[in-house]
């Protein structure tokens, strides 16, 4: 099979517009119902024909323990490709910042080697591997805005309407994503399982742990629409992340900066995924650059949201 010479992708962050947590799964893992979104900004990586697989970083992770050398290792074993790859990753993206760019990264990588190495994989087996790898990596193999469920890889895609200007606000600390679901099992403990309809349409036994409203987003179509639409204070009451009440318990930062999001004129604000970033939404790039002035000691970065 041909070979391709030298190829560079970009890989996106995400926010989630909304993260409600239907239960605790048999396999330990979450069942989840979110709606995530991509936006503009990225990582860099560039991949090199080569003998052997090389990662080449800056991030701070060790490389064996890189999502983008495990989702390559993987991939070559898998399907047995003796070529190899150097693979360089220019982080731009934090770590711990709910945004998914290790699950970003790796399914670039996917892409990415999937090109360099001719293998023509379809994205159902990208999805394959990219399940193994982690709960995010599934929804950056689609996109732009997907609905995702069972612990995060049951993908269903939707058309996303006209772009929005957001804001993101990083403080300055990281959050762990087991850390901040391991807090929400300690504040909704249930002996009890039910079977729950998945996102996909089939059923599957979570412990409900339903102290709060697992169910508020019945219809996910009238939700799209409002994004459509830019209806963004009708989303303020309708949505919410699931894990922000116990983040902000040990991080009332978040809350803060929530808030000030808010006052500086966002129509919609929420934590994204784990955290840390805090996202608002305002009426044009402008807005959100003025905003960002707010926030002295955060990483902010005005971004859209991807429609394409």
């Amino acid at each position: 099979m041909a070979r391709h010479s030298a190829l560079s992708l970009k890989a996106p962050a995400k926010i989630n517009w909304f993260l409600n947590i239907l239960g605790l799964r048999d396999d330990g893992f979450h069942e989840i119902q979110t709606l995530i979104q991509k936006i503009t900004f990225y990582d860099a990586l560039t991949f090199t024909p080569s003998k052997d697989l090389t990662l080449k970083t800056d991030a701070s992770i060790p490389v064996e323990r890189n999502l983008v050398y495990k989702a390559a290792l993987l991939l070559k074993n898998t399907y047995g490709v003796k070529e190899g790859a150097v693979i360089q990753l220019d982080k731009n993206i934090p770590a711990g910042a709910g945004l998914g760019g290790g699950s970003s990264d790796a399914a670039a990588a996917l892409q990415g080697l999937n090109k360099l190495w001719s293998l023509n994989l379809a994205a159902a087996a990208l999805c394959k591997i990219g399940e193994q790898l982690g709960s995010d990596v599934p929804f950056f193999l689609h996109g732009p805005l997907c609905l995702a469920g069972g612990r995060g890889e049951k993908i269903i895609p939707f058309k996303p309407g006209k772009t929005s200007s957001i804001l993101l606000v990083k403080p300055p600390f990281d959050i762990s994503t087991a850390w901040a679901y391991g807090e929400y099992r300690k504040d909704n403990r249930s002996p009890l399982t039910v079977d729950r309809p998945t996102v996909n349409g089939q059923r599957s036994t979570v412990k409900p742990e339903l102290t709060k409203k697992a169910d508020k987003v019945d219809n996910i179509e009238f939700l799209v629409r409002k994004l459509e639409r830019a209806e963004f204070k009708d989303l303020m009451t309708t949505v919410s992340n699931d894990l922000e009440p116990v983040v902000i318990k040990s991080f009332p930062v978040i809350a803060e900066i929530k808030d000030r999001l808010l006052e500086q004129g966002a129509v919609f604000s929420l934590m994204s995924g784990s955290g840390s970033t805090v996202y608002g939404v305002f009426n044009s790039a402008e807005d959100a650059g003025n905003a960002s002035a707010a926030f002295n000691g955060c990483r902010t970065v005005v971004v859209q949201t991807i429609t394409d």
